[in-house]
């Protein structure tokens, strides 16, 4: 089949949004959101080196059961609403560009920082990892040459990856919207037809209850399905096509507004009882005593509650008070990717000689947010003004170039993402 029957093809299949002519110029409060979520996800991860029960690659000499609580008010829905963001940027992207663009261009934003991530800035993880286990004695140089060396031994039991013992570790999340971007191009021609649009036409016309149900017990299924850690997969790209379905609907963000108190007084009843069940028995399955399966059905139901109502309250809420263009705004959405690459490896690294001073968890955990904000602030500074290391940041080139550079440039990303993309297909 030729090249040119291809796009014919393409052009046939309903790939675009029918409703682009609702399409709002810019959604402002869901660039504050997402800055604000991922402002969340960095006080997450710090929160995560103090936790007592939860896994995570080193930890402080300072842990908290109590702290488990306070992170479980925001657990359920911050990644959820990222997701969700995420649907809807796609939405928007989809009204702009082709199919084959979308792909080519999708491709290349992510996978290029997730390449640069995986060789660069996750490997001090596993150094930090390793060390704090007593698996290595060695400075951070040699353990280099031998994390870039196929035939070293030093990996043996950290086998797990894209390639042995080369993972992605929080960089997950670009891995799978890579995944799901492109699983979501085969569902467009579906998820643009006339009986989904339908269908969100008559759910829109009901009473909001029933949408909140409807999607509780849509996460409740899948978290029953899927009961481990690979839940976050499933349940990522369902709120991905969530985002994408309703990215510009008028009726649902109506509803949400006219919400908003409704959703903040179910989500702190969820919360409190949430936490409540969590406190007395989650806890003891930390201790080696087995959860009633009643009990854990009950716990999911609620948790599939949180992600929802979260989600709808976050949005309703940024919706209503989140809508100013600012030139923060602006610098905040530049700084989310570089921030969101970097974060992880500073909290590991300054974490870890960190706690061997013995400052106390108070004054360690304060000092170790703010070292890793402004170690973050100060490389973002300085990778927006190298231009060669904008695009392994997420950053678009400045400066204006001529064609066939700008086609060059396209080309040796292609090539130098080549490997990864096999890697995460084969």
């Amino acid at each position: 089949m030729s090249y040119p029957l291809i796009k014919d093809v393409i052009k046939k299949v309903n790939f675009r949004p029918q409703d682009h002519s609702q399409m709002p110029q810019r959604r402002y409060d869901l660039d504050w959101l997402r800055v604000i979520l991922f402002s969340l996800l960095i006080i997450h991860h710090v929160g995560m080196f103090y936790v007592l029960n939860w896994g995570f690659h080193a930890k402080s000499q300072y842990r908290y059961e109590w702290l488990e609580s306070v992170l479980l008010v925001v657990e359920p829905w911050r990644m959820p609403a990222i997701w969700f963001i995420s649907g809807v940027a796609i939405r928007f992207i989809l009204i702009k560009v082709t199919i084959l663009s979308f792909i080519s261009l999708r491709s290349l934003r992510l996978l290029l920082p997730l390449a640069f991530g995986i060789f660069i800035v996750v490997p001090p993880q596993l150094y930090i990892e390793m060390t704090a286990n007593g698996d290595i004695v060695m400075d951070f140089w040699r353990f280099m040459q031998a994390f870039y060396d196929p035939q070293s031994t030093l990996f043996e039991q950290y086998q797990a990856g894209i390639w042995p013992h080369i993972d992605v570790n929080h960089l997950w999340y670009l891995r799978s919207l890579w995944y799901y971007s492109l699983t979501l191009v085969f569902l467009l021609p579906a998820l643009n037809s006339n009986i989904i649009e339908g269908l969100k036409s008559w759910l829109a016309s009901k009473h909001g209850f029933w949408t909140v149900l409807c999607l509780i017990v849509c996460v409740f299924a899948v978290q029953i399905i899927w009961r481990n850690d690979e839940t976050r997969y499933p349940i990522g790209f369902l709120f991905l096509m969530l985002g994408y379905l309703v990215g510009w609907h008028t009726v649902f963000w109506q509803k949400l507004l006219t919400a908003i108190r409704p959703l903040c007084a179910s989500f702190i009843v969820l919360c409190i009882c949430f936490l409540i069940v969590y406190n007395l028995y989650y806890l003891d399955m930390y201790k080696g005593i087995e959860l009633p399966y009643l009990i854990e059905a009950i716990s999911l139901f609620i948790y599939s509650a949180l992600r929802i109502v979260g989600l709808f309250l976050v949005l309703a809420l940024s919706h209503r008070f989140l809508t100013k263009k600012t030139q923060k705004l602006a610098y905040f959405n530049d700084a989310v990717y570089p921030f969101y690459l970097l974060h992880q490896s500073i909290i590991l690294v300054v974490g870890y000689y960190l706690t061997q001073l013995s400052l106390g968890g108070a004054v360690e955990s304060l000092i170790l947010l703010f070292i890793t904000t402004a170690m973050c602030f100060l490389l973002f500074e300085l990778i927006k003004r190298i231009e060669l290391l904008r695009p392994f940041f997420g950053l678009k080139m400045q400066g204006s170039y001529p064609s066939w550079s700008v086609s060059l440039g396209y080309i040796i990303g292609g090539l130098l993402i080549s490997p990864l993309i096999y890697q995460l297909i084969f």
